[in-house]
């Protein structure tokens, strides 16, 4: 587990800055990330400390998230086809209670990719070559920090430089603070109460007998 936690997103999402983490493989599922009998949790808070249990426990220390110099990192680096498998909307919410805020990979899976945007967790794609030299630099330099620029499109820091693609509709809802639902409905909270009035399943049907 992470030593301290870092804030989680909200508002409108520009940038993402921090260590970044590698993890290699095609097709990695959601039951790899979050195995299922963790779903049965009641709420969400405790499913970082198990972000692949699995995996970590038959790799005995040896996997990435277990690696004291990854315990800081907040931008994960993967490959092709990210989050395949279930729906389980589990499966970003222990990534992001890890302390993940952002994801570089060749391509995500449809649904997983959704969940993400919902929580705020921008899913960038890049070629499977450019990952690769992405993931070697990182595992060369595991100490240096980037930046994930949204409104560049780029992952950079001093030493090295990565051009990213962000979908248009996925950027515009990450950059003005649109991912966030919740935050959008109590933004409009007058509004919203002016039209339960006028619901006549909310009123007992008066007036409209």
């Amino acid at each position: 587990m992470r030593k301290e936690t870092i804030p989680f997103p909200k508002g409108e999402i520009k940038a993402v800055f921090g260590h970044c983490l590698v993890l290699r493989g095609d097709d990695i599922d959601t039951d790899r990330i979050i195995p299922a009998r963790f779903l049965k949790c009641v709420s969400f808070d405790k499913l970082g400390s198990n972000v692949f249990a699995d995996d970590r426990k038959e790799m005995r220390g040896k996997h990435p998230f277990d690696h004291d110099l990854n315990r800081q990192a907040s931008i994960l680096v993967v490959n092709e086809n990210f989050g395949c498998g279930s729906s389980r909307e589990h499966a970003p919410q222990a990534l992001m209670r890890w302390g993940i805020r952002a994801l570089i990979g060749e391509s995500f899976a449809e649904i997983f990719y959704g969940n993400c945007l919902a929580l705020g967790i921008p899913c960038a794609t890049a070629s499977k070559e450019k990952i690769s030299k992405l993931q070697t630099h990182i595992t060369e330099n595991p100490r240096n920090t980037f930046e994930l620029n949204l409104m560049s499109q780029e992952l950079f820091n001093k030493n090295h430089k990565c051009s990213i693609e962000i979908q248009a509709g996925t950027l515009e809802m990450l950059t003005t603070g649109r991912w966030d639902a919740t935050s959008q409905l109590i933004a409009r909270n007058d509004c919203l109460k002016e039209i339960a009035s006028k619901l006549p399943y909310l009123n007992n049907f008066k007036g409209h007998q």
